[in-house]
């Protein structure tokens, strides 16, 4: 057996190793070696590694975090998490209602975390957002342990009130006051204390309620107002509805009724000439009725009538100053002083003239000069006269017109019995149908005069002057009458005896 030399077998063994069918090696990249890696301790390491994935917070997005604020500037507000990258918020975010920006450098803020980057490597935070889910977390807070909530009234809406209590809610007309409140806009800006009744955070809606509040808290003050309510017990309250009929007093979480009747001693067209809503007034309790709870308030009670020495401040014949303050059929209301009114009857308005309606001679609020004719202050009655602050004409028609006088009027009017002459302004004559003629039997007194002047005497001196044409007549050259002739004549001037009579309007003695 040959021995295979050494060289030979080493050759062999190079073309078995670059034979054809081997594919060949591709060299190693260099690896760069840190001088400072191959001095840390792997345990070193993964400790370095654990302290820095344990200072990001754990954070997801939709939650609402706090932040630090870093930097403010003209339109966004740098805000750092404790993530690794920080957040943007727009500088609009954090105006104040008068647009001022209440932000500064180094403040804590709550933010809520929309997204954990955007497509510049920013996580997106919202101010306004965060505030608004911490406020409906309150909302919801409130309404379970049925909190009071404080809100601003922001406008008038379809069916009540919308206001502010960091988001919007709605507030129900009915649901305002106790009583309904006609006018909403008043309410406008106006804080509220309120009691959330319905909370849908899904649909964004939230139900407030005063009602609900004014009314427990009207319970508490009722007790205490009712163990001290009595008849004749003087009170403060307050006005917190006015109607045709009277006031509505609150005295403490029950109401009393006021009534107009009740409130002055003088005349009051409507309540709300003396009183207005939230007035602070001092009444008297007039009636309290335990089973149905209701009160009856006085408010006039409480000063002095003014008809218990009415008597005495304005004696008969007394002259005063008076403002008429109505009118009706019969005569003319004078109010002499608050509370304290007489009466003009239409038949003391005038001596001479018929007045049908007081309108004719007077006006409400007209000044007028009157005399006392009577005072009952039992009836709470003053008669006034207004004829008698002038002369009585009546009195010196004798002295003007003397019996037998020849003067001059107006027929004024016509009827069956005779005709009416206007002697004077007011003042009428009666010509009796008899005293027309001395010879002709007259069926009417319009066969002898018309609606002309015509020259009467006057023949006597009644209350309502009697004239006769008669007289007139026989000094014409008519002939005289049959029983001149007579045995039991009678010539002008001559010597008679008889009996005088004199007639009321519109009849014949």
């Amino acid at each position: 057996m040959m021995d295979v030399p050494d060289d030979a077998a080493q050759v062999e063994a190079a073309g078995a190793v670059e034979s054809p069918s081997a594919a060949p090696k591709r060299p190693e990249p260099a690896r760069f070696v840190d001088p400072d890696e191959e001095m840390i301790d792997p345990e070193e390491h993964a400790r370095l590694v654990a302290l820095y994935e344990g200072s990001l917070k754990n954070i997801a997005e939709g939650e609402v975090i706090k932040g630090t604020v870093l930097r403010v500037s003209d339109s966004e507000v740098i805000v750092d998490v404790g993530y690794k990258s920080e957040g943007l918020i727009p500088l609009s975010e954090f105006y104040d209602e008068n647009g001022d920006p209440m932000v500064h450098p180094g403040d804590t803020v709550d933010v809520l975390l929309e997204r954990t980057e955007d497509r510049d490597g920013h996580i997106v935070l919202s101010r306004e957002k965060a505030e608004k889910m911490k406020i409906w977390d309150e909302v919801e807070k409130a309404y379970a342990d049925r909190k009071v909530v404080i809100g601003r009234v922001i406008e008038r809406i379809k069916g009540g009130l919308a206001v502010d209590i960091g988001v919007r809610a709605f507030l129900p007309g009915s649901q305002i006051d106790v009583r309904p409140v006609r006018n909403l806009d008043s309410l406008r800006g106006q804080e509220l204390r309120m009691r959330v009744i319905k909370v849908n955070k899904k649909r964004g809606n939230i139900v407030l309620s005063r009602k609900v509040l004014i009314e427990e808290e009207n319970a508490e003050k009722k007790k205490d107002t009712l163990a001290n309510l009595a008849e004749g017990k003087v009170m403060q309250g307050v006005v917190k509805n006015i109607t045709d009929y009277g006031a509505f007093i609150d005295l403490g979480g029950i109401d009393g009724l006021l009534h107009v009747t009740d409130m002055s001693w003088g005349r009051a067209q409507h309540p709300s000439e003396l009183f207005n809503v939230n007035d602070e007034v001092e009444i008297i309790v007039l009636k309290f009725d335990p089973a149905t709870e209701r009160v009856s308030l006085g408010y006039k009670q409480l000063h002095a009538d003014p008809w218990t020495s009415a008597a005495d401040r304005y004696p008969v014949g007394q002259r005063l100053q008076g403002k008429v303050v109505s009118l009706t059929d019969y005569g003319a209301f004078v109010e002499l002083e608050p509370g304290v009114e007489g009466l003009i009857h239409v038949s003391e308005m005038s001596w001479s003239k018929r007045v049908k309606h007081p309108s004719k001679l007077l006006n409400v609020g007209d000044m007028v000069e009157s005399m006392v004719l009577g005072v009952d202050p039992n009836a709470r009655r003053i008669a006034l006269g207004l004829k008698q602050i002038e002369s009585n004409p009546w009195q010196q028609l004798g002295d003007k017109y003397p019996v037998g006088s020849k003067i001059t009027g107006t027929v004024r009017n016509l009827t069956e019995f005779g005709a009416f002459v206007e002697v004077e302004e007011g003042i009428d004559g009666l010509i009796h149908i008899s005293d027309m003629s001395w010879s002709k039997r007259l069926k009417h007194p319009s066969d002898v005069i018309r609606w002309s002047s015509t020259s009467i005497p006057r023949t006597s001196g009644s209350r309502w002057a009697s004239s006769s044409l008669r007289p007139i007549s026989g000094t014409t050259s008519s002939p005289p009458p049959r029983w001149a002739t007579s045995s039991r004549a009678r010539w002008c001037g001559s010597p008679a005896s008889g009996r005088s009579s004199s007639w009321p309007r519109g009849s014949r003695a």
